[in-house]
């Protein structure tokens, strides 16, 4: 190895920029002068890297393979502690699960319970997201010989959907529980408390009419009620949110924007009749003594 002075060494120091510089300009001269022997020569450049590049891609390749492999196996660790912990909470909740359906069913026995009968109901196939004469609705396409009546509750394999309010030989019109014209009697799920869901024309149905200190809670479920007879009770529709404006907001459970196909129950007869719907179109109301609690009528705005 050669060794050089220092003052060699700093006599080159101080050259080594200014040649550099003097050498990027002449390279754009000649670039200037003769853009022929420019492209020749990033060519010639190309083909002489080109085998050194060739051979150092499989390398290269085989590098951020075992780089992409090595975090990929990070994160699998990670991913196993966390559903380690995941899955000792879920044994503590099947262990609980468990404990209080054997309690159930002695309970049921005790008592003779009979459990209610399961509802009909038909699957059909959203075709079309039109409103017609609602803002939020969607048409369903049903064949013979399947029979849907105004007033069936729709459901997606979530929650509830809404309801529907026409129906055609081959076609039903459900109206959804975000539409400004649906109202649905509700149950909080921590409180117990009845109030009704509002529909805004948006995405979020909003809460209306809860009892005086019963206010919805941030987060908890809201089930249907049976209250008024429009709807079964227990339903699923969704969970509380207050907006800015300290407004208890309904998420639905229910995928409202990717509707595909929903299923129609029938509950039999409902004493409220479905909104604004069609003459000849609805529900008959159920024939009750004098001392019965009047039908109560849900109608548009």
């Amino acid at each position: 190895m050669i060794r050089l002075s220092i003052p060699v060494r700093q006599a080159l120091e101080k050259l080594s920029l200014p040649v550099l510089i003097a050498a990027a300009f002449g390279l754009m001269l000649i670039g200037k002068a003769d853009a022929v022997l420019a492209v020749e020569v990033r060519v010639a450049l190309a083909d002489l890297l080109s085998p050194i590049y060739a051979v150092m891609a499989a390398p290269l390749a085989e590098v951020r393979s075992t780089t992409a492999d090595i975090v990929t196996i990070w994160d699998i660790r990670a991913e196993n502690a966390r559903l380690r912990v995941e899955n000792e909470k879920l044994r503590r909740w099947q262990a609980a699960a468990l404990a209080l359906e054997a309690q159930n069913q002695e309970f049921k026995s005790e008592l003779n319970w009979m459990p209610p009968a399961a509802p009909a109901f038909t699957t059909a196939p959203v075709v079309a997201d039109t409103g017609g004469v609602y803002a939020r609705s969607v048409l369903l396409a049903v064949t013979p010989p399947h029979k849907v009546v105004v007033g069936e509750i729709a459901m997606d394999d979530r929650g509830v959907v809404g309801r529907v309010t026409e129906v055609g030989d081959r076609s039903a019109r459900v109206l959804l529980i975000t539409d400004i014209n649906s109202r649905v009697p509700v149950t909080m799920e921590s409180s117990g408390a009845h109030a009704i869901m509002e529909g805004t024309n948006g995405a979020l149905p909003v809460l209306r009419y809860w009892p005086e200190g019963s206010a919805p809670v941030d987060g908890e479920r809201v089930m249907t009620s049976a209250a008024v007879g429009a709807f079964p009770a227990g339903l699923p529709l969704g969970i509380v949110h207050y907006n800015a404006d300290h407004v208890p907001q309904i998420y639905p459970v229910a995928d409202l924007d990717h509707l595909s196909i929903v299923r129609l129950f029938d509950y039999g007869d409902t004493l409220v009749e479905a909104p604004d719907a069609p003459p000849g179109r609805k529900l008959m109301q159920q024939q009750q003594p004098p001392a019965a609690a009047k039908s109560v009528s849900v109608k548009a705005h």
